[in-house]
């Protein structure tokens, strides 16, 4: 399990609010276009890369949702608040990366109609 898992309710949106902000920096770090070869940071991640992680990632958030979805199903002692929670959570994570997915293929489209 995760840091997260082990705090309340508001302690634990806001350290997925702070995760969301922190991929959205590497992010944002990743796409920066250097000016000259030497500005290239060494540990650089490609798109590729830093897009597989936050598809593993959301995988990952909707595995652990399955899980404590069964192990309620299965009359386990698991708090339905912490279900739900880890349900939406998944379904925010896979909505967002859908989004993601529909502006690549927009870009992708629009790059393939420009003229040469």
């Amino acid at each position: 399990m995760n840091a997260i898992s082990g705090l309340s309710g508001v302690d634990r949106v806001m350290a997925i609010r702070a995760q969301i902000l922190e991929r959205n920096a590497a992010l944002s770090r990743a796409g920066a276009v250097p000016s000259s070869p030497a500005e290239t940071p060494a540990d650089a991640q490609s798109f590729t890369a830093t897009f597989e992680q936050a598809v593993k990632s959301v995988n990952d958030t909707q595995n652990r949702a399955s899980s404590l979805s069964e192990m309620y199903e299965r009359g386990e002692t698991v708090d339905i608040a912490k279900v739900m929670l880890a349900r939406q959570e998944a379904s925010v994570a896979f909505e967002a990366t859908l989004q993601v997915r529909n502006k690549i293929l927009a870009a992708y489209k629009d790059i393939m109609s420009m003229p040469v």
